[in-house]
């Protein structure tokens, strides 16, 4: 089983708020799985999925007000610093992440580039 640990990724009080919101419908034990891959408008996106069941031995497990993210060992070579957070304002309301790694985005904030 995946270790809890401290980490340079960080979840916001208002994500882990969200995330419990998002979870009030799903099976018990569902968790946000956050992860890069290759594509989007600036070479990386993020993705956002539910997932169930356990997670993989090499995954980081994010915890923070009964709030659990988990995140891929490769994914998390991208989001080492980040700060994970939800923002709502008047253009809409989203998971955004605040990634140092990132040299530039695109206009949406789901694509950057290293």
């Amino acid at each position: 089983m995946a270790e809890i640990l401290e980490t340079p990724v960080t979840l916001s009080r208002r994500a882990a708020a969200q995330i419990l919101k998002v979870l009030e419908s799903e099976a018990p034990g569902t968790v946000l799985r956050i992860g890069v891959i290759g594509g989007g408008c600036s070479g990386f996106q993020y993705t956002f999925n539910l997932d169930e069941g356990a997670p993989a031995e090499d995954d980081l497990v994010l915890e923070r007000d009964g709030a659990t993210v988990w995140i891929d060992a490769m994914s998390l070579e991208f989001l080492a610093g980040s700060e994970i957070d939800y923002v709502d304002e008047l253009i809409g309301a989203s998971f955004q992440i605040k990634n140092p790694n990132a040299q530039s985005a695109c206009g949406c904030g789901t694509s950057f580039a290293v």
